[in-house]
């Protein structure tokens, strides 16, 4: 039988067969299955050495070049380059690990500073009799003068970097008795200052919130104050900095803390809620 010889009720009836069988091969799966799967199941992607001619019967992870086995699999393998994210390291060991940076930079200036003042030393001391014209020593007092200047850098440096004030960071992790002390007292004083003076416009609260970063010297005394992280309404940022500075001091460091630094700088998250009350709580930098 042609297709021109078929009646449009006939055409309609075949086209809703194809497609009902089309639909019936078509296998649907619960969505929620599928993500619980690849959640029980998490992709694997591990970096590897070599490359193997062979392919494995049934890999188990995917890297950048294919191998059919080899190492110690048995003792299990690395599936990133690195550490594990429960060994990660915590506020304060990632600051004592600055702290070392920075004492081995200071150590490395000092061992410069020591070379350049030998080189200097074993320097034949200019013949005013020898003519200036003289090769050899041009050479030698153009070696001086590059020394020399030199010399003065890394001192300038130096002395730069024993003006600066020590600083210590304080974030969420620190556990040092004598800073959580400070901290909750430097905190109380300010909560305290802004709700009695809760900022206010034409009659109006204002609420929010932002993140300031406060920092405070060995008195007590507010350094300075920055919002890391605006409220949107900019007289409330002004007014939290004006809370902040108006509630020191908050009292000299101990001995303990004044042996680690000169300032302290910690970020705190500032919410002024709508009980009209300042609540604020620290935050990572």
């Amino acid at each position: 039988m042609k297709l021109r010889n078929l009646s449009t009720l006939q055409l309609a009836l075949g086209v809703s067969i194809a497609v009902h069988a089309v639909l019936l091969t078509v296998r649907f799966v619960d969505p929620q299955a599928i993500e619980r799967a690849f959640r029980d199941t998490p992709l694997e992607v591990i970096l590897i050495n070599a490359r193997g001619q062979a392919a494995p019967d049934q890999a188990l992870a995917i890297a950048q070049a294919r191998m059919a086995g080899g190492g110690e699999a048995d003792g299990g393998r690395a599936t990133s380059p690195l550490p594990s994210s429960q060994l990660s390291d915590s506020g304060d060991t990632l600051e004592e690990e600055a702290q070392k940076r920075v004492q081995h930079l200071h150590k490395q200036q000092t061992m410069l500073l020591a070379q350049v003042r030998r080189q200097l030393a074993a320097l034949p001391v200019p013949d005013p009799k020898q003519s200036q014209t003289n090769p050899e020593q041009a050479a030698q007092e153009e070696k001086r003068r590059l020394l020399l200047k030199r010399l003065a850098e890394i001192e300038r440096r130096i002395k730069h970097d024993s003006q600066k004030p020590r600083k210590r960071y304080i974030g969420p992790s620190t556990r040092e008795e004598a800073y959580a002390v400070y901290y909750d007292r430097l905190r109380r004083a300010i909560e305290d200052k802004g709700t009695e003076n809760f900022p206010s416009a034409g009659g109006k609260k204002l609420y929010g919130e932002l993140t300031m970063a406060v920092t405070v010297d060995q008195q007590g005394r507010v350094v300075s104050t920055e919002v890391i992280q605006s409220s949107g309404i900019t007289l409330l940022d002004r007014r939290a900095e004006a809370i902040a500075r108006s509630a020191a001091p908050f009292g000299r460091f101990t001995q303990t803390m004044r042996d680690q630094a000169d300032q302290i700088e910690l970020h705190s998250r500032f919410t002024f809620s709508r009980n009209d009350t300042l609540e604020t709580r620290i935050s990572a930098p």
